[in-house]
């Protein structure tokens, strides 16, 4: 594959709604500027790991704070796409173990919007940029059609 086509490629992968959001939730904790040089797929990059990276980390491990910061800057995102989506202010919650076991709920007045259940975060990641994309628009989707199924709840 020519190197164009590999940067029109990576190109794409930013346009899509979700890594857009999420490129804005990352740039917006860079409060000094430190990361003003580095591209928005450089930033994004330790969400990817590949199968041979997720295979040399041990299967049980305690996650390191740069992972749970990751992993809250993902479900921040998805929390922002579902508010703008429905109008509805939705509030993250994580609840860890320090072995990486626990839960994170999206919250959007008394409904619970998104449940998901963690395990082994200290190898969390996606297997492509394009993954990433996908399961931040499925939380999203997730949590619209909540919101929409129990719009009393919701707005309470």
């Amino acid at each position: 594959m020519s190197t164009t086509v590999v940067e029109a490629q990576k190109d794409s992968v930013k346009e899509l709604p979700f890594m857009k959001e999420l490129i804005k939730v990352w740039r917006a904790q860079d409060t000094h500027g430190a990361w003003e040089s580095k591209s928005d797929l450089d930033i994004l990059a330790p969400y990817v790991v590949d199968k041979e990276a997720r295979r040399a980390l041990p299967l049980i491990g305690d996650p390191d704070p740069e992972t749970i910061w990751r992993l809250e800057l993902f479900f921040n995102a998805v929390c922002l796409m579902i508010e703008r989506a429905t109008g509805v202010m939705i509030s993250p919650m994580l609840k860890m173990s320090h072995e990486g076991f626990g839960r994170m709920v999206l919250i959007g007045g008394r409904l619970i919007v998104v449940n998901k259940q963690l395990r082994d975060v200290h190898r969390f990641g996606f297997d492509s940029f394009e993954k990433l994309a996908a399961e931040g628009d499925k939380y999203v989707q997730s949590g619209v059609e909540m919101i929409e199924k129990f719009p009393a709840v919701a707005n309470y």
